[in-house]
């Protein structure tokens, strides 16, 4: 369907209020703009990792879940739908679940969860060709356990584990690209998007994972405000300045095919990312200013390879 603004505010919200998440955090925005894009006569079956949005939401015996919902370990969200998947296509070919039903599946989980831990069971689901879409919330780091890094820590970030000091400035290694890992597994659909500022786009390229056969896969910033050291009310700020800067494009791929859903007008220097969050204070410093400039070089190398891979799949 079209996006209509005022209709999708108007749908009901499966994910309740009154949970536990901080302010200011953009998972449950993701978790409640994903689910937005159901249609309302569908069930869906969610598979939570261990996480900030697991210990938020469900805690037993309360739930803010309205559809049927698994808190699975760390490391087996992904494989723990398959199998609901896989137990939910036997059980309609036997007759045991009725055939005008629908039943659609969604995990979610932390880049922890995702990007690490979970990376073997989600490359195995999506490999077997599940119908099922794995959404990743994208806040960079451990935060439930205490902001320590992950593969999608990006580089020089100050957290528990790499903290910015006389010895290291911070995490020294890149952010892992999990999005184009999961290109590498050739899925019908793959779509990178954010939490607000662009809700459109994330509602948008939810609808279409969810609703195209197949595992397809879903990576969305979602910014935390203890982690990235940013004030709660400017959530929308930091994800606009993610993307306008590059640091965080918004594109998909369907069938192999790129398409760059967003292009600044003015593509933002990196810094203005950078500057309202504590956890790079420090490249602000004199003396650090090869920091922020490795940091820009590495953004617009990674910008310019996505706008040749639309160029190339396009012709």
């Amino acid at each position: 369907m079209a996006y209509n603004h005022k209709e999708i505010a108007t749908k009901e919200s499966r994910l309740t209020s009154g949970h536990r998440m901080c302010a200011g955090c953009g998972a449950p925005v993701v978790a409640k703009m994903v689910l937005k894009a159901l249609k309302p006569e569908d069930h869906a079956v969610i598979s939570n990792a261990t996480g900030c949005m697991e210990v938020s939401t469900f805690i037993y015996p309360y739930t803010a879940w309205k559809d049927s919902y698994i808190h699975t370990a760390f490391e087996c969200a992904a494989a723990t739908l398959s199998g609901v998947e896989a137990a939910y296509k036997s059980m309609k070919a036997t007759g045991k679940l009725p055939a005008d039903k629908t039943t659609k599946f969604i995990a979610f989980g932390g880049d922890g969860g995702t990007y690490d831990i979970g990376l073997q069971s989600l490359s195995g689901a999506m490999e077997r060709g599940h119908d099922m879409v794995y959404v990743c919330y994208d806040n960079g780091a451990y935060m439930n356990t205490g902001i320590q890094r992950s593969s999608a820590t990006p580089k020089f970030a100050d957290t528990t584990t790499t903290p910015a000091g006389t010895k290291i400035p911070g995490k020294m290694q890149s952010r892992k690209d999990l999005a184009q890992i999961m290109v590498a597994h050739h899925l019908p659909y793959i779509a990178q998007t954010a939490t607000v500022g662009n809700l459109k786009d994330l509602y948008e390229k939810s609808e279409k994972a969810i609703y195209t056969e197949g595992p397809c896969f879903l990576n969305v910033l979602a910014p935390c405000p203890r982690g990235w050291g940013y004030s709660t009310p400017d959530l929308m700020d930091i994800n606009k300045l993610a993307v306008e800067t590059c640091y965080w494009p918004l594109y998909e791929v369907v069938d192999g095919v790129y398409k760059i859903t967003y292009k600044p007008a003015k593509k933002l220097p990196v810094e203005e990312f950078l500057k309202p969050q504590k956890r790079f204070k420090h490249m602000f410093k004199s003396g650090n200013e090869w920091m922020i400039e490795e940091f820009q070089k590495e953004v617009d190398r990674r910008w310019q390879e996505l706008l040749d891979l639309e160029e190339i799949t396009n012709k």
